[in-house]
């Protein structure tokens, strides 16, 4: 295509290295993203067509909470339209630099590869066994190039707010990207935008219809049908396949789209129109990975029929296109059924945000292993926010422990029975993540260091131990470690505290002033040796998630499990 052609013009700016991380910047993007997006923004600001093709593909799942500007104004009405509840978007370079990671073309090609060397480990340390979609079996993961790894995924079609299954695959794949990097690749991650090669159509492999769509056609490629295990025979119209007489075979898939009133358009050699929907990922994946890469993932309805067709229309268009490794997500389900927009039965991220702490929901979708359903529940979330206050509750305690405490000055060696803990975490985090990302094996490693650093903190024992103070630094550093690795680290445990708390308020449809009252009357009533009263105090407030704990100084208030969910959680 020539260079002046609009899509051409929009493929000049791209990103790489994103990482979708639920929480770490919410409730605001960080100014040092907005003022890269803002750039961007300018970037295209000259083409209206450019700018309206951009923000429908390039960033269709991102969710800009606020990007307004002067300058930005006229592409309110498209920003607000592609807000898909996503209250953090970064990428990263290491572990300090949490800049937005941006390569552009028109840039030095020296972009932040995603990897500082500083924080590498080594590569090949750990073997990786990852179930790969194509071969139907786990398979020792081998990058094509050492230390390097290229992994693509797809995002979502956008038609309305991202759901709680769109939340999966960002996780999924964020958790991934991060765990290889704990293992020293080099990562290159891409996600979704458009473009067209007429390859395909010099090839022989598609043919255009009367009003200028272009169609792939299946029966020219005889490995169709390998990802998913379908047969042609099994391809009817009607089933995921779009009923149209015009095609040879009720298979065959749109490369090229002929214009329709109010849409974006682009001229081509069979007049205006616009890209296909599975032509996009090809596009971009080609363009930026290169037509053979590692790792190509998405939700498991991805397999038929968009990746289905992504290998076909790349292998038309190069013969030598191969993808690796395809990875692929479960559903997240609601009663048994599939979460969708169709069903109508979906929850939409901001929805859930609103009630529950971006990293409780992070929490929730890393507890299933990733290729099995996970059923949402509003009992399931409680107990991911329960186990994420605890997690941090027990980092705060030990931060203010340590306080008085120069960590440079702690040189003496840990003792044995720490050490042997420390080793059983990081060998249980290893030997999980690595047989096929285990994550919610993985989380459990942490249950014992939290449990013996409480012990260290508050038990009459435990102040008496030797070493402890590096006892708890070495154990708050490995936990640290593994928190960050699955993107579950906050820079402060107690900014996360109070969210955690203000969300449980809200749930309870009380405020803190009332339970601080609620609280007083007890005292009052325990005063006056009304235990019953005191009890069925408690007991409301524990009804509502609100959990009171007595100590010699008083009483203080958690968030927990509502009563009654609690008691559904253990059923």
């Amino acid at each position: 295509m020539p260079s002046a052609h609009p899509i051409y013009a929009a493929r000049n700016i791209y990103i790489h290295t994103v990482e979708m991380n639920l929480g770490a910047s919410h409730p605001l993007l960080r100014v040092k993203s907005i003022a890269i997006i803002r750039h961007l923004l300018h970037s295209f600001s000259g083409n209206p067509r450019a700018t309206a093709f951009w923000t429908s593909f390039s960033f269709r799942t991102s969710g800009f909470r606020s990007l307004e500007t002067s300058s930005t104004s006229h592409l309110r009405p498209i920003l607000k339209l592609r807000t898909h509840g996503f209250l953090g978007i970064k990428s990263r370079a290491g572990m300090k630099n949490r800049g937005f990671c941006v390569d552009s073309r028109l840039e030095s090609s020296s972009a932040g590869s995603g990897v500082s060397g500083e924080n590498n480990k080594k590569t090949g340390q750990t073997d990786l066994y990852i179930f790969n979609t194509m071969s139907k079996k786990k398979e020792l993961f081998k990058p094509r190039e050492p230390g390097k790894v290229g992994m693509y995924v797809c995002g979502v079609t956008a038609y309305d707010y991202s759901h709680i299954g769109h939340a999966r695959v960002y996780v999924t794949f964020d958790i991934l990207y991060r765990y290889l990097q704990h293992l020293g690749y080099e990562v290159k991650y891409i996600r979704n935008f458009t473009d067209i090669d007429d390859k395909i159509l010099r090839n022989g492999y598609a043919y255009v219809v009367e009003n200028g769509d272009v169609y792939f056609s299946v029966d020219k490629y005889p490995k169709y049908g390998s990802l998913s295990g379908r047969k042609l025979d099994d391809n009817r119209a009607g089933e995921r396949i779009a009923v149209d007489s015009r095609k040879k075979n009720p298979a065959d898939f749109a490369l090229w789209k002929s214009a329709k009133p109010s849409e974006p358009f682009w001229d081509s050699p069979w007049g205006p129109g616009r890209p296909g929907w599975h032509i996009e990922c090809s596009a971009m994946s080609a363009a930026h990975l290169g037509y053979c890469f590692d790792i190509h993932g998405g939700g498991v309805d991805l397999i038929f029929p968009h990746h289905e067709n992504e290998i076909a229309q790349s292998c038309a268009a190069c013969n030598d296109s191969h993808i690796h490794y395809w990875i692929h997500n479960g559903f997240v389900t609601v009663a048994a059924e599939k979460m969708s927009k169709s069903l109508g039965n979906f929850f939409t991220i901001r929805e859930v945000l609103e009630s529950y702490h971006p990293l409780a929901l992070r929490l929730f979708l890393s507890g299933t292993h990733y290729r099995s359903q996970l059923n949402y529940s509003k009992s399931q979330l409680e107990n991911a926010s329960e186990r994420l206050f605890y997690i941090y509750q027990t980092l705060k305690d030990c931060e203010e422990c340590l306080s008085g405490h120069v960590r440079q000055s702690i040189v003496q060696p840990i003792p044995n029975d720490i050490q042997d803990c420390i080793n059983r975490i990081q060998n249980a985090f290893a030997s999980s993540m690595s047989n096929d990302l285990h994550i919610a094996m993985a989380l459990d490693a942490v249950s014992e260091p939290l449990k013996i650093m409480n012990d260290i903190m508050f038990t009459r024992q435990g102040r008496k131990k030797k070493l402890r103070m590096e006892s708890l630094d070495a154990l708050e550093v490995k936990i640290r470690d593994i928190l960050s690795d699955l993107g579950l680290l906050s820079p402060s445990y107690s900014e996360v505290l109070l969210q955690l708390k203000s969300k449980a308020l809200k749930r309870a449809g009380i405020t803190e002033d009332e339970v601080l009252q609620t609280i007083k009357e007890r005292a009052d009533a325990r005063a006056a040796k009304n235990y019953s009263e005191s009890d069925r105090i408690r007991r409301k407030l524990a009804v509502l998630g609100i959990a009171l704990m007595d100590d010699p100084s008083g009483t203080t208030w958690r968030p927990t499990i509502p009563l009654e969910e609690e008691e559904h959680v253990t059923s």
